[in-house]
This record gives structure tokens, C-alpha cells and sequence, in this order.
């Protein structure tokens, strides 16, 4: 399974904005972003071009104005950093992970009822030897 890039904190925040708004220029970005967290344009715009290089984001020059869409889904990209998490503090154990997680925070009943329904799935998998 090839790695995707792993973005940074500054990265991860522009990362979801996109996520939520969908393909946006810099100015775009900033605005949403600078409500949250003060930063300037040319720090959004910055931060752009190192996502741009590292293979983060798509930039579309046909217009003026540069739109940015990310290149992985916001699944791809939290799998990604879960299976990084996992491997190193967990040692590779994903029930360790959760046992963490549900440990840390209270869980909702919906919550607990996905839980119990994808750990379900993923028994009946097993027993019919699916890894």
C-alpha cells in the first residue's frame, strides 16, 4: 500500500476547509481560516505551495485566481494518519488504539452502535477468511 503525504498541522487545517468547501482559491481559504486562527494571506498562500509540491493539493491555473483541490479524499488522508498512529505508539495494534480512544472520551450511543456493527462485519469477514 503506497504512503500518502503527511501533511502538518497547518496543512491538515487547510486540508479540511477543502474537504468542507470544495475546490477554492487562496483567498477563500484565508478568509475561513483567518476567522479560526490568525493568519495571514501570504501564509495561506505559502503553506499552498509546499501542499502543491509535497502532492497534497491540485492547483487549477486556468483562471487568474488559482484554485486548490485536495488530492486525496478526507478518508484517504485520516486512514493514512490512523495507520501512521497506530504503528507508531500502538505497535501496530489497532484495539490498543481504541481502547484509548474509548478510554480518553465518552462515546455516544451511535457511536457505540457503529462500533459494534463494524466490529461485526469485520468478525463475519474473518470467519469466512477474508484478513
Amino acid at each position: 500500500m503506497r504512503r500518502l503525504p503527511k501533511p502538518t498541522d497547518a496543512e491538515l487545517e487547510v486540508l479540511c476547509v477543502l474537504w468542507k468547501r470544495g475546490p477554492s482559491t487562496v483567498r477563500d481559504i484565508h478568509a475561513i481560516v483567518d476567522r479560526q486562527k490568525a493568519r495571514g494571506y501570504t501564509t495561506i498562500l505559502k503553506t499552498l505551495q509546499i501542499m502543491t509540491d509535497k502532492g497534497l493539493v491540485i492547483r487549477d491555473e486556468a483562471e487568474r485566481s488559482h484554485v486548490y483541490r485536495p488530492r486525496y479524499s478526507e478518508t484517504q488522508t485520516q486512514r493514512q494518519l490512523i495507520r501512521d498512529i497506530v504503528d507508531r505508539a500502538f505497535g501496530g495494534s489497532a484495539a490498543k488504539l481504541m481502547l484509548q480512544v474509548l478510554g480518553t472520551r465518552a462515546a455516544t450511543p451511535e457511536e457505540l452502535a457503529e462500533l459494534r456493527a463494524l466490529l461485526d462485519v469485520r468478525r463475519r469477514e474473518r470467519a469466512k477468511g477474508k484478513p
